[in-house]
């Protein structure tokens, strides 16, 4: 039986985090801190609030829509090639991919989170970078297909990333969803979603509390997790039984005492620059829809617009957008930040939409992941092994995929299976 009065450290205040506090109090866990270094929750989820006009609207700084292609031959085979030969990708997770088995919470929209097992050999080509799938299954052309929110969303190129990322994300369910434009936007922006989420805890995340420093007692000895934070008042260390950390997993070797487990597992995890920024149009000139240029879509245009996103249909052409673009690639020098920024002006230029005002711009910690290689050498069976030790355990958008739906499921994966009697 585990104990419901054991004091427990969430590090991040992003979907992952409040997710992670939200299932640990339906498990009636009540004695939990949550420590967000930033001054919002959400994470990645930012919706900014911008005036236009006499009014406030959010905008995106990570939601996008994707649009529709016309490919249905190989797009119906290779939906039944993912129901058949390889039955079992669409669970939560990776656990045991790398080793031909699906172990998780299924996706199916009719056994919707239920934890499913079994075998199927197939999987293991799920560990190929996705070209080469498409290749092996004859359907090439999907990628022409896949590329839009794909690439475009930020989460790298199709020669780099493994097709089981790929396809967890773009399972065939919300293949169809999104080439049929049945999406969700909320008004408010998808942050506060986490916002108010946050505001039904018990004990809701403390903002502007940075985590400087983790001691864990040695391997099979007892004793107390001690965290040092930092925040307006200055730094304090305060003592947990078990520590939950969703923020990104090669940053903990920074702070913590990582073990060298930790440290050869985590120094492997790869990211994606994005930048995006908000901007104002010349009068009269804003897209009045979203746009893919999918020229950009290629490594070696790194740093040019790949997306732009018109969030507000009743503003047409005086609607403020979001624009997006990567700057790093695998086996590439990246471009820096100052050439992408200014390359997604002129971008914009050309196709038209003279930027007159950058309202907001970042650069964010996108979709980390493996190589292939390390995918196929069973990272996430590695990951999974030490789930637990010193009372540690790991969640976040690297369990399963760099979106809100995955990194939700991998936290209420984690509670069930660890925090569960």
């Amino acid at each position: 039986m585990n104990d419901r009065n054991e004091r427990i450290c969430i590090i991040g205040g992003g979907p992952s985090g409040i997710s992670a506090a939200v299932y640990l109090q339906l498990r009636g866990y009540t004695n939990y801190e949550i420590y967000e270094k930033l001054d919002k929750i959400g994470g990645k989820c930012h919706s900014p609030k911008i005036k236009v006009g006499n009014e406030e609207r959010t905008f995106e700084t990570g939601a996008i829509m994707g649009a529709l292609l016309e490919i249905k031959s190989q797009m119906k085979k290779l939906t039944e090639l993912m129901k058949t030969k390889y039955k079992g990708y669409d669970v939560y997770g990776h656990r045991g991919v790398a080793q031909g088995r699906y172990d998780g919470l299924s996706k199916e929209v009719s056994n919707h989170l239920t934890e499913l097992r079994g075998v199927n050999p197939n999987l293991k080509d799920l560990c190929l970078p996705f070209n080469e799938f498409c290749k092996l299954n004859g359907v090439d052309l999907v990628q022409r297909l896949w590329i839009a929110p794909f690439t475009s969303f930020g989460y790298g190129f199709f020669d780099e990333i493994p097709a089981a990322y790929v396809m967890k994300y773009l399972d065939v369910t919300t293949a169809i969803e999104f080439f049929s434009m049945r999406l969700w936007t909320w008004k408010d922006g998808t942050q506060s979603i986490y916002e108010n989420a946050n505001k039904r805890l018990v004990h809701p995340a403390h903002l502007n509390t940075e985590v400087v420093k983790i001691v864990r007692p040695a391997e099979g000895e007892k004793g107390k997790i001690k965290v040092t934070v930092k925040d307006a008042e200055g730094e304090r260390t305060e003592e947990f039984d078990k520590l939950i950390v969703t923020t990104p997993l090669d940053k903990f070797i920074d702070y913590a005492d990582a073990r060298e487990d930790e440290k050869e597992l985590f120094s492997k995890i790869i990211h994606e620059k994005y930048v995006d920024f908000i901007a104002t149009f010349a009068q009269n000139t804003s897209p009045t829809i979203s746009g893919y240029i999918f020229d950009n879509m290629e490594y070696t245009r790194l740093g040019h617009t790949m997306v732009y996103y018109q969030r507000w249909e009743d503003l047409k052409d005086n609607c403020p957008c979001t624009v997006y673009a990567l700057r790093n690639h695998q086996g590439s020098s990246d471009v820096s930040y100052d050439y992408t920024i200014n390359t997604m002006s002129d971008d914009m230029a050309k196709c038209g939409f003279p930027v007159k005002e950058k309202l907001f711009e970042q650069e964010v910690y996108y979709f980390p992941h493996v190589s292939a290689k390390d995918y196929a050498d069973g990272w996430y069976d590695k990951l999974d092994a030490i789930e637990g030790k010193q009372n540690t355990y790991y969640a976040g958008e690297v369990l399963g995929f760099g979106d809100m739906e995955d990194s939700v499921a991998a936290s209420r994966d984690l509670i069930d299976r660890y925090f569960a009697d």
